[in-house]
């Protein structure tokens, strides 16, 4: 029997933190979500209950997922899940793992929709459903249409608004606004490709797993963007607002495209970073 079939709670716990330290910045925490995710011991229960021991099933399901976490898979993959807002979320890598900066797009919506009785909302490119379902949990009289190219996404997505009890949320398969339903929206949001595929920042993980149709965009990455504001008006209510995440330093490209289209009340917002990553506009009033 190899040494690891014998191995307690915290050895088990603290010889993956040791493997993990090259590949992750929180070696700890992960290695306590690997071993609650195949055992149902919680993180807090691993730090009292240190002499117990992980059934062999467990233990072979841990080491195979411990190392695909160890060749550099994000963990979220590994795990076949992410938290974003309030939400637990199944994702794979036909999705992008939500990000916590994406929570600002979120956080504008709600802002914009608080007046509003019964708000229609637009997510386009809604991957595993992050964005849309957020604002559906929040705003249980929304209507919200989360929209993808991608029918393996729209799978995700509508499993994760069955888990999460959300049933004001309809989807829809689109290239954009190609099978956009035949009516008009008070908040259009998207979390669209904006990344160049030459930008020198993007991490090798990143590349290497998560799929580049929702990463990776033409014209320095601002092709998806360009094409969402050109076609976003006819889909506002008059005073309805486009809100757009976009990379740290496209937000004046972001603006002075909104501004080329008629919209009003353009402002870019920062992230927890410090960096502008949502930039919002408002459909004309007249």
């Amino acid at each position: 029997m190899p040494a690891a079939m014998t191995l307690n709670v915290k050895q088990l716990r603290d010889e993956t933190v040791a493997l993990l330290h090259d590949c992750s910045d929180a070696p700890t925490l992960e290695a306590e979500l690997l071993i609650e995710h195949v055992s149902g011991i919680s993180r807090t229960q691993q730090h009292i209950q240190l002499d117990i021991k992980l059934p062999a099933s467990q233990i072979d399901l841990f080491l195979q997922l411990r190392q695909r976490r160890t060749n550099g898979e994000p963990l979220a993959y590994v795990l076949n899940e992410a938290h974003f807002w309030t939400l637990k979320l199944t994702v794979s890598p036909a999705v992008l793992i939500p990000r916590p900066e994406t929570e600002l797009v979120v956080e504008r919506a709600l802002m914009h929709i608080s007046s509003l009785s019964k708000p229609q909302i637009l997510d386009l490119g809604t991957g595993s459903g992050a964005i849309a379902l957020a604002i559906a949990k929040e705003r249980s009289q929304a209507q919200v249409t989360a929209c993808d190219i991608s029918a393996t996404a729209l799978e995700i997505a509508r499993a994760n608004a069955t888990a999460n009890q959300l049933t004001n949320v309809q989807f829809c398969l689109s290239s954009w606004f190609t099978n956009v339903p035949q009516q008009s929206f008070d908040v259009i949001v998207s979390n669209p490709p904006y990344i160049d595929i030459d930008d020198p920042h993007v991490e090798a993980a990143v590349r290497r797993y998560e799929p580049h149709a929702a990463l990776f965009a033409k014209e320095g990455g601002l092709h998806d963007i360009r094409a969402i504001i050109m076609n976003a008006l006819p889909h506002l209510h008059v005073g309805g607002w486009l809100i757009l995440e976009h990379g740290w330093q496209q937000a004046s490209g972001v603006r002075a495209l909104l501004e080329s289209q008629g919209f009003n009340s353009v402002a870019s917002h920062t992230d927890l970073a410090g960096h502008e990553r949502v930039t919002e506009a408002q459909r004309p009033l007249t």
